[in-house]
């Protein structure tokens, strides 16, 4: 077990932005040679991709940052990340504290694009899922999920099964556009079979939707806005551009991982944003400023795609085989096994951080 080094003068400062999957593996993997902040309003690392499970009642998908920073001596700074000078190298707080590094990893994520979800309205999205959670307490009625992708497709399936209410799906495009044709058949077939309405091909507004909640899962957008106001170069996808190193190109002594990183990787190509990317650049991101702080040479990030996973409910799911570039191969896993393959993989990401924290 290590113990803090925080006020050791003669390690390097590395400050880590964000304790998502990708904001804490990195901190854990750097904290071997280095005296690690995470800077993060919430103590707690939430499982992001069980937040269908919360809106449709899960009482809890997060776990206390104390356990799994503590054993590395990793410091956890309760504060929101407010500015970044890079010519002075600091970060500084919503609590008017300022942090110095001399290596900065910036994995704040990425969040809902469209409406913002509130506590007391009648829409939300995968960040408010605990409040809709609530509101779909009070009693059934209509829901209506926007977005054609795997967190719509869950989110609709789940609150389906698990709640009683009328649900409907809007897309778009068309449902499951990332799957096969057997995938998005197999997903079809459920959405039947648990009378959720399926509307592909039109795109709406909040306004425009008659129901009593809307759950928005539309797309995601980078959380880059810091980093750009700091003068990071931003790719016209809104994310960090980084080498293959995960460094900054315009700022080298800043890494990027996880949603927020433009990463890629030779045969992948440019990354996705999803937990299956966080992880591998987080981990990378972090050996990395390990390695250059102890003056080796940083290695490139070496990723291939190998799944899709979903759950369809709690009873059935789909596994879809893909290409090393995330293309769909005409390959599928459905039903129970599927479920089966998307909880253990869900469960890895947390032993995965648990793991690094060891």
């Amino acid at each position: 077990m290590h113990t803090s080094n925080q006020n050791d003068p003669s390690r390097p400062r590395v400050v880590v932005l964000g304790a998502g999957y990708a904001g804490l593996t990195a901190a854990l993997r750097a904290a071997a040679g280095a005296a690690v902040t995470v800077v993060s309003p919430t103590s707690e690392l939430t499982e992001r991709v069980r937040q269908h499970e919360l809106a449709a009642g899960r009482p809890s998908i997060s776990h206390p940052l104390a356990p799994l920073l503590a054993p590395q001596g990793v410091e956890h700074v309760p504060a929101r990340a407010t500015s970044i000078d890079t010519a002075r190298r600091t970060v500084t707080t919503d609590d008017g504290r300022v942090h110095p590094y001399d290596r900065l990893v910036y994995a704040l994520g990425s969040r809902t694009r469209g409406p913002a979800g509130d506590g007391d309205g009648r829409v939300f999205t995968s960040e408010t899922a605990a409040y809709a959670r609530k509101r779909l307490a009070d009693g059934p009625g209509k829901v209506v999920v926007v977005g054609g992708g795997a967190t719509g497709i869950e989110t609709a399936t789940e609150l389906a099964e698990r709640t009683g209410w009328a649900v409907e799906l809007h897309t778009a495009g068309t449902v499951g556009p990332s799957l096969s044709a057997r995938g998005r058949a197999h997903v079809r077939t459920v959405l039947d079979r648990l009378g959720v309405g399926l509307t592909e091909g039109v795109t709406v507004a909040p306004g425009d939707i008659d129901a009593d909640v809307v759950v928005w899962n539309a797309s995601l957008v980078a959380a880059t806005e810091l980093a750009a106001d700091a003068g990071l170069r931003i790719g016209a996808d809104g994310r960090i551009v980084v080498d293959e190193l995960l460094r900054s190109v315009s700022h080298p002594d800043v890494y990027a991982a996880g949603d927020a990183a433009g990463a890629w990787s030779a045969g992948a190509g440019t990354l996705r944003m999803a937990c299956a990317t966080a992880l591998p650049t987080g981990a990378r991101a972090g050996r990395n400023v390990a390695a250059e702080l102890a003056g080796r040479d940083p290695a490139p990030l070496r990723f291939r795609y190998r799944v899709q996973c979903l759950s369809l409910g709690r009873e059935d799911g789909l596994v879809q085989v893909v290409g090393r570039d995330d293309s769909p191969r005409d390959v599928v896993l459905t039903g129970r096994p599927a479920a089966a393959v998307k909880e253990q993989v869900v469960r890895s990401t947390v032993r995965t951080v648990r793991w690094a924290a060891r």
